[in-house]
């Protein structure tokens, strides 16, 4: 968990850009608030390693958003619910559950739907604001949080042994 924070600290102190920071956490958020075992994690998995996100930022997000989804799971299950029993769709949803590929991709679960499309809905709206947070952190938080004196202290720590390694 150790190296895992230190990797964090030393994608926000980088110099990589501070959007792709922002697409790791929604990519993460993502994968976290829908159940796992899906063939849409998959996709977004494949993104995230094929565009090289910041995996750290990823797990993350994946780890805290996971969390989370326990606690929503009512909420993601009523939308859900609403979702599939609108009349309009009714003859969409029985064509998507009469293919074997729409059966596969599981979005006749309540649960799936409903939290995929608030992850959906939710991804323009984390990816503005981690993008701001980092740009503020870069920006304000680092230099005043390097000159702390618990900072200076933990620099003798292991936590900042594996950071320094981490960083070259």
């Amino acid at each position: 968990m150790l190296t895992l924070l230190a990797r964090l600290l030393r994608a926000l102190n980088s110099e990589s850009g501070a959007w792709a920071l922002a697409i790791a956490f929604v990519l993460g958020m993502m994968m976290g608030f829908t159940p796992l075992w899906r063939v849409h994690n998959l996709i977004i998995l494949l993104v995230a390693l094929l565009f090289r996100v910041n995996l750290s930022g990823f797990i993350l997000s994946f780890v805290i958003c996971s969390g989370l989804a326990f606690l929503l799971d009512p909420v993601f299950h009523q939308v859900g619910f609403a979702i599939l029993s609108a009349e309009g769709w009714q003859p969409v949803w029985q064509a998507m559950y009469d293919s074997a590929f729409w059966r596969v991709v599981q979005f006749h679960h309540t649960i799936t739907l409903g939290s995929l499309i608030i992850s959906l809905a939710f991804a323009p709206i984390l990816a503005v604001v981690s993008f701001w947070l980092v740009s503020q952190y870069r920006r304000r938080i680092q230099t005043w949080f390097n000159k702390l004196r618990i900072v200076q202290a933990l620099k003798a720590n292991r936590f900042w042994a594996i950071y320094s390694n981490l960083r070259g």
